[in-house]
């Protein structure tokens, strides 16, 4: 078998990786908070053993490490006192399915029918010292810019505002920020740990306000239809390689 094959074949599965990456940030561009998830490939050199290392076969492709764009999304008022977005570094300090302390810009908070302060996607939201924050019922609910969550209960006068307790805004300094299986990041410090980021009150925190995604919809779309048509040539050229190889094999019981 032609060895054209591999390169056309490893070249076509590098871009189905990387289209998979545009289709979840085009899912994704109506995500608050949503960071977009960068693909890269790059050429490498196949070097034959029986030839020695100056010397290459061919060329293929491998996929670089995977990132994400940490530019800040367009803020959006909403006037809903739950929606938060922080100006800034900064991350707001989430409890994961697995337990983990994990991170999102995601700002759509809620109280959930346990009291709880939860995010949009149900995660608890955890307080300065790590903890679910649990929100008594109020007649309003109001974030500083610090990050303290206030109530109003019913019937108080406005001057009976209770401070209950502040959001974790977690300060990622030296940390790398890592998206997980689960789309939330986790920080890894430089010997590649997981780590806890430490509380900020460095950072401001604006309620009324959400942070959108961060996703070049037209960038992505682009993105796609070029992956499209690179696709089609890697398999025209697998639909070629195939055919010659089925015509020498012809040709060769022909002779035979």
């Amino acid at each position: 078998m032609d060895r054209a094959i591999y390169t056309a074949s490893n070249g076509a599965a590098r871009i189905l990786e990387q289209q998979a990456v545009l289709s979840n940030n085009l899912a994704n561009v109506n995500t608050p908070g949503f960071r977009a998830q960068l693909s890269q490939y790059r050429s490498t050199p196949v070097v034959s053993p029986l030839i020695g290392s100056a010397e290459t076969t061919r060329v293929l492709t491998v996929a670089t490490t995977s990132d994400s764009d940490m530019e800040q999304g367009a803020f959006m008022t909403t006037g809903r006192d739950l929606d938060v977005a922080i100006q800034g570094e900064g991350w707001f300090a989430v409890r994961a399915l697995d337990g983990s302390e994990a991170y999102t810009r995601g700002g759509n908070l809620q109280r959930n029918a346990d009291g709880l302060l939860v995010t949009g996607g149900g995660l608890m939201v955890l307080s300065e010292d790590g903890q679910p924050i649990e929100i008594p019922d109020a007649a309003a609910i109001g974030i500083e810019r610090s990050g303290g969550i206030n109530v109003l209960a019913a019937g108080d006068a406005p001057t009976e505002v209770q401070r209950v307790v502040k959001l974790k805004i977690g300060d990622p300094g030296n940390a790398r920020m890592v998206r997980g299986d689960d789309g939330l990041f986790r920080a890894v410090n430089a010997q590649g740990q997981q780590v806890e980021l430490p509380d900020t009150t460095q950072v401001t925190v604006v309620s009324g306000i959400l942070e959108g995604s961060n996703v070049s919809a037209a960038g992505n779309m682009v993105g796609l239809i070029q992956n499209a048509r690179r696709f089609e040539m890697q398999m025209k050229v697998i639909q070629e390689l195939s055919s010659k190889e089925q015509n020498a094999n012809s040709l060769l019981s022909s002779a035979g």
